[in-house]
Formats: structure tokens, C-alpha cells, sequence
């Protein structure tokens, strides 16, 4: 029975996120003149759905994705529908397409900070500070030097303002080799230690301990919301900032990201801790989408503004055919991507 809740939870979560994503796209097509073909929830093979004036709107079988299909995107199926030039996505001004293609990640954003809001609202947000509030007699931490109430300022040489920095830097520090760890004492001394975490085995798997914990404080109130969500929202953007840069540099390993199926295994952790975690993984997981489909890459978002800003400074736009040649066989390559990285989530979940 978990198991189908976890997949239900699993679709949920994915439809708001994908949803809202296209919407973005959908709407402000419709508002500048693109004819819109199909907007849809799910890949593979439509399910159900109805024809509205111009656009069909459909649900498909695979809860993996979805897609706004604009007039522009397949010019063989303009022609073959008739759609008039004018409207087609690539006879719309730039500043038109820009809002058309940066609206899809700009709704995630959105959707991140009203959701991470109402979590504050509600349920209450947390103070988010750097400092030690526990630590285990025993462990590495307790004896290179670190104490309860140590401030931590820098984690090699990465500035530290959240708690969230922490596991952000920690995670990305090689475990292998002594971590610099620079914190402010209760005093107001500052110390710098050199820690490398104990390496930990158990049922099979490897985990690095440090032997510290973090716990928050618990806020509420309006006022405390706002700033929780402001710190939070802030937090994760530079976690995807740090991911991605870390990830070019080599400093993460492509077999160290998740896809669907590690989403799947994380819907079940959250949703055992609530309905306020599941929330949370939603405007999570919704600034990532959002962050991702910005990154300057052909087939996402980014590309598509990429390609727009080359215009503006080429002063003409690039040949639609061309164009849509190059979104294609980036599609191709993300998709050979996606099938490595679940090919990897489906290995950790044998180990």
C-alpha cells in the first residue's frame, strides 16, 4: 500500500511542478498571439484530454514531464496545419519570445516562494544559523577542538550564512583529505581545525561522519516568514549554483545525481515526515526545475534565450531550421543523459 501512495505522492508532486512550468510558457504564448498545438501533462501516449478552440489539452500515460507544443517549433507542421506566419513563435519580437520561454522557470520560482511562505505561515520556519548545537563526545569534531555554541564561518574557504551552507560544503569537501573548518567561539576567538570525517560503514553503504549537529530554532509570525522564506529561497539557489559549478569542475561525479527514480525514493522519506516535508520538496525540487531550464543549454529554456540574445546581438536571428536542428540534437543527448542517470538511481536501489 505505501508503495502506491509513494507513486501517487510521486505523480502529485511532479504534475504541480510540470504543470506550473508550462503554464508559464502556455499563457504568455497565448497572450502574444502563438498558436499553441498542445499542452500537456506526461509523456508517451495520451490517455485522455479534450480539443478547445485551437489547442488540445491532453494528459499522457508516462508521469514523467510534459510540454507546451507552440506553432514555430516544427515548421513542416505549420505549414501542413496553415498556420498564419504571424502566428508563429519565430515572427514574434524577442522581448515576446523572451517572456514566452523565461516564464516557464520564472512560475517555478514563483511557486517555490509562495509554497516555502506558507510553510513558514503554518507549520513555522527556522532561524537557519551556523551553529553547533550538539556534538558526539567521541567523534572527529570533538577531538580536532570543535564545541556546542561554535559559530562556523568558513568551510574551505567557502563562506559560511545558513546552516544549510554547511551540508551544502561538507557534502562537496573530499572525505578523504582533512576539511578546513574555521568557526567563532563563544568568546569571540576565532579558531581554524583541520577534520577529516570517519569513514562509516553500514548495510552496505558508505557514509562520512563529522559528528556535529545544527538543530534550529523554531520562528513564527509574519514577519519571520518573510525572512524565512527569503533565506531559504536564497539557500537553494546557491546550492544549484555551487552543484552545477561543482559538477563542470568535476568536483561531483555524474553518477552522484539523482533523476525520477531517486525523486521516487525521496517522496517516501518526505512523506513519512508529513504533509508540511512534502511541501517543502515541491518548492525544492520546483526551484531546481526552474534553475536547470535557465542554464544556457539548446533544448532547454536558457538555449532558447540564448539563441534570442544572439540575435539581438547579431542584430538578425538565427535560420528557425537551424535553430531547431540544434534544440534537437541536444534533446537527443539530454535524453541519453536521463536514461545514464536512471539507469544509476536503479543501481543504488539494489545496493
Amino acid at each position: 500500500m505505501d508503495i502506491i501512495i509513494n507513486l501517487l505522492v510521486f505523480i502529485l508532486v511532479l504534475g504541480i511542478i510540470v504543470l506550473v512550468h508550462e503554464f508559464g510558457h502556455f499563457i504568455f504564448a497565448k497572450m502574444n498571439g502563438v498558436y499553441v498545438y498542445e499542452f500537456a501533462l506526461g509523456m508517451g501516449p495520451r490517455i485522455c484530454g479534450f480539443k478547445g478552440k485551437e489547442t488540445e489539452y491532453n494528459i499522457r500515460a508516462i508521469p514523467i514531464g510534459g510540454f507546451c507544443q507552440l506553432a514555430g517549433e516544427d515548421l513542416d507542421s505549420d505549414d501542413s496545419n496553415n498556420v498564419p506566419k504571424e502566428r508563429r513563435l519565430q515572427s514574434k519580437k524577442a522581448w515576446q519570445r523572451f517572456l514566452i520561454m523565461a516564464f516557464g522557470p520564472l512560475n517555478n520560482f514563483i511557486l517555490a516562494i509562495i509554497l516555502l511562505f506558507f510553510i513558514a505561515l503554518i507549520w513555522g520556519g527556522t532561524t537557519m544559523n551556523p551553529v553547533i548545537t550538539s556534538i558526539e563526545g567521541d567523534s572527529v569534531s570533538a577531538k580536532a577542538g570543535l564545541e556546542k555554541g561554535d559559530t562556523i564561518l568558513k568551510i574551505n574557504g567557502h563562506k559560511i550564512t545558513t546552516s544549510d551552507d554547511i551540508s551544502l560544503y561538507l557534502a562537496i569537501a573530499n572525505p578523504e583529505k582533512k576539511n578546513t573548518i574555521e568557526v567563532k567561539k563563544s568568546n569571540g576567538d576565532k579558531e581554524t581545525y583541520q577534520i577529516k570525517p570517519k569513514k562509516v560503514e553500514k548495510k552496505g553503504k558508505t557514509s562520512y561522519v563529522y559528528g556535529i549537529g545544527i538543530k534550529q530554532k523554531r520562528t513564527h509570525g509574519l514577519g519571520n516568514s518573510f525572512a524565512y522564506t527569503y533565506k531559504k529561497t536564497k539557500s537553494i539557489f546557491k546550492q544549484m549554483w555551487v552543484t552545477v559549478s561543482t559538477l563542470v569542475t568535476g568536483g561531483i561525479k555524474l553518477s552522484q545525481l539523482s533523476g525520477p527514480v531517486g525523486i521516487y525514493s525521496i517522496v517516501g522519506e518526505q512523506r513519512s515526515g508529513g504533509v508540511a516535508n512534502v511541501i517543502y520538496l515541491i518548492a525544492f525540487l520546483s526551484i531546481n526545475v526552474g534553475f536547470i531550464n535557465l542554464l544556457p543549454i539548446p533544448a532547454f529554456d536558457g538555449g532558447h534565450i540564448l539563441f534570442i540574445l544572439i540575435e539581438l546581438i547579431k542584430g538578425s536571428p538565427v535560420k528557425p531550421e537551424i535553430e531547431n536542428k540544434i534544440h534537437t540534437i541536444f534533446l537527443i543527448l539530454l535524453m541519453l543523459l536521463m536514461i545514464v542517470i536512471t539507469f544509476n538511481d536503479i543501481l543504488r536501489l539494489f545496493k
